[in-house]
């Protein structure tokens, strides 16, 4: 009989025997394979945690005692294990998120994704717990190997033990890898604690033994394993490091092994004070495909194949903006020896591996430490190098002192490219790229470029990296490259023109793929007698001096961008405009400074009012409002364009 669907609620596991448990892993593995492979998600790291995630909510109360998991993306049986298992419209609109979310359930605590920052949750309700005398309650830290390379864990380990009178579990969830293997001193040592093979067959046939003991041998053996444990810490692995922070450390255990993690678990819970809880996982256990995949062992996948985990349906038509950046950034290098790539745990979904294969001592992955990174390219640049610093547009937000103090103040010439920029879809609200427009244009001296098709993010690059003076930005979005759209006409200052009319009324400033829909506006307005201009400024950031010239001669400017329009570029064109004494009329359109929930980036955009039809009905609104007075169209043929524009919004 299937014990998982009769899981409603995390108590539901205190009457399952421990080989029920172990039959509800099992279920919950199938569970996840099957359904996760139709509508993509997270599914190697979920693998890993299942009898971790069934042992913590067997011990601990959730939501009485509070569980933080870092970052979120292995939450998809905790989801299960709280009454969730409806999976089939995940990370879709209506559907489940794919991290936490509060509006799911009270069991979700901390919603945001971005990594190392759990430690400082659970140190901050647990401190509160204990001023306002709830401490009955504990809080649960779930982070992973790879977020310790982010110093905010370690800032937090600092504080945590400097007050020992709370109950704050950490569970170190080490399976070697972040989205890829772990790297640096950190991931150095725990490997070592990983593969020590004096500690583990130790560990193993102890435990073994006193399983067959009854209570007083078991406790007798929590005494002799603690005290083993600090000997061979010191004698193999010097891991006497978290004592040395005066935290309680317990492990390293099998995170595969219910029985061992309940018993630490609840070593850990009468404690009454921090303690670190090292358990050893298995990113994808289970799924043989995905513990076959070196390259990120299926972290997050699309349509799959349940049986062989091969790519089902979806391909794209061409290639991915972070392909034609990784092949031209090879390119690149082999014209430039001074030209390093760095990234913050993200080497191949930035697109620095090839230039990382190809030029091995030129490619550096700092680990989930973005503000590091960008600091560090500024000593690079410094010292006659080029830093291209990759990371995810939404990551870049962690970084913003680094680049303002320590690139920009310092006139360091250091290439920022910014993958997943703009709206990125079913990820949800922490993973859009939504704010780095607005963000970095506040940065003096700095120069934005948004390419609109594969060619202009090739030349874009090239121009970025020949900058040595500033920083530079290159940002572009999640998936595949938007089709060639080639310019009428380029002016001085760079600026392309891809629409000219006769007629001067509307100018559209579209940003890097917004040109798109720029260009379809213009042919509906075209159609109706309504002269439209058309411009990709190619850098938005700083606004060039042709655009303010076009504005001058036009009735409306129209910017179109998929980042915030507070503060976003169309706030920058409207300010530049007026300093120079332009009263032309300007719309901004972008996204709204809301934290958008996860949905397709189509139904995004249109929830926005960033559609072709709904612009062009507004312009027409606009015209027949007065506000704009276009001579050319008589009035019979604006009652027609708005009908028309009506019609297709």
């Amino acid at each position: 009989m299937a014990i998982l669907p009769n899981i409603a609620g995390p108590r539901d596991l205190d009457a399952l025997s421990p080989e029920q448990l172990e039959q509800l892993a099992g279920e919950i593995r199938e569970f996840l394979v099957e359904n996760v492979s139709r509508t993509g998600g997270h599914l190697g790291p979920n693998l890993g945690v299942v009898e971790l995630t069934i042992a913590l909510h067997r011990v601990f109360d959730s939501p009485f005692d509070p569980f933080v998991f870092d970052t979120g993306h292995q939450s998809y049986v905790h989801k299960l294990l709280t009454g969730r298992q409806d999976f089939s419209e995940l990370r879709t609109r209506g559907g489940l998120a794919g991290y936490p979310q509060r509006s799911e359930s009270p069991h979700d605590v901390v919603e945001s994704s971005h990594a190392s920052s759990s430690l400082s949750w659970a140190d901050g309700i647990s401190r509160a717990f204990t001023r306002t005398g709830r401490k009955d309650r504990h809080v649960i830290a779930v982070v992973g190997d790879g977020a310790l390379t982010g110093g905010m864990t370690w800032e937090a380990l600092n504080n945590i033990s400097d007050d020992n009178d709370r109950n704050l579990i950490i569970v170190v969830n080490d399976n070697g890898r972040s989205y890829a293997p772990t790297i640096g001193g950190m991931a150095r040592y725990l490997n070592r604690v990983r593969t020590a093979d004096t500690y583990r067959n130790l560990h193993r046939g102890s435990d073994q033994m006193f399983r067959r003991l009854g209570p007083a041998a078991r406790a007798v053996y929590r005494g002799v394993r603690g005290g083993t444990h600090g000997f061979l810490s010191r004698f193999i692995n010097n891991a006497a490091l978290y004592s040395n922070l005066d935290i309680k450390y317990l492990g390293p255990v099998d995170g595969h092994d219910l029985p061992v993690l309940m018993e630490t678990l609840e070593l850990a819970k009468q404690f009454g004070a921090p303690v670190i809880v090292h358990a050893i996982t298995e990113k994808g256990r289970g799924f043989q495909p995905a513990l076959d995949d070196e390259a990120d062992q299926f972290h997050a996948v699309g349509r799959i194949d349940p049986v062989t985990g091969a790519t089902v349906g979806g391909a794209s038509a061409g290639p991915a903006w972070t392909d034609v950046f990784a092949d031209e950034l090879v390119e690149i290098g082999h014209e430039r020896e001074d030209v390093i790539a760095m990234t913050a745990a993200m080497l191949r979904p930035t697109g620095l591996l090839p230039f990382a294969q190809r030029f091995p001592g030129r490619a550096l992955d700092v680990g989930i430490a973005e503000q590091h990174a960008v600091a560090s390219a500024a000593g690079l640049a410094f010292g006659g190098l080029h830093p291209v610093v990759a990371i995810y547009a939404t990551f870049m937000n962690r970084a913003f002192d680094q680049v303002l103090m320590d690139v920009a103040l310092h006139r360091a010439g250091v290439t920022f490219v910014l993958d997943r920029a703009g709206v990125t879809g079913p990820d949800g609200p922490s993973h859009h790229g939504i704010w780095d427009l607005a963000m970095l244009q506040l940065v003096p001296h700095i120069r934005i470029a948004v390419p609109r098709d594969a060619e202009r993010l090739r030349e874009e690059l090239r121009e970025a990296v020949g900058v040595s003076d500033a920083p530079t930005v290159i940002r572009f979005p999640k998936g595949g490259v938007s089709p060639e759209l080639p310019a009428l006409e380029r002016l001085a200052d760079g600026v392309d023109v891809l629409v000219r009319s006769d007629a001067q009324d509307v100018l559209i400033v579209g940003i890097g793929p917004m040109a798109h829909i720029a260009v379809d506006v213009a042919e509906r307005l075209r159609a109706q007698g309504i002269g439209t201009t058309v411009i990709d400024p190619r850098w938005a950031i700083p606004v060039q001096p042709s655009v303010t010239e076009l504005a001058a001669s036009h009735r409306l400017v129209i910017t179109i961008e998929d980042g915030i329009r507070v503060g976003g570029i169309g706030t920058r064109v409207r300010q530049v405009l007026r300093e120079a004494g332009v009263d032309t009329a300007v719309d901004e359109l972008g996204v709204p400074d809301e934290f958008i929930d996860h949905a397709s980036r189509e139904q995004i955009l249109e929830d926005a009012g960033l559609t072709a039809a709904k612009i062009a009905h507004d312009v027409v609104s606009q015209v027949l409002g007065t506000r704009i007075p276009v001579a050319r169209p008589a009035t019979s043929e604006i009652a027609s364009l708005a009908a028309h524009a009506r019609r297709d919004a």
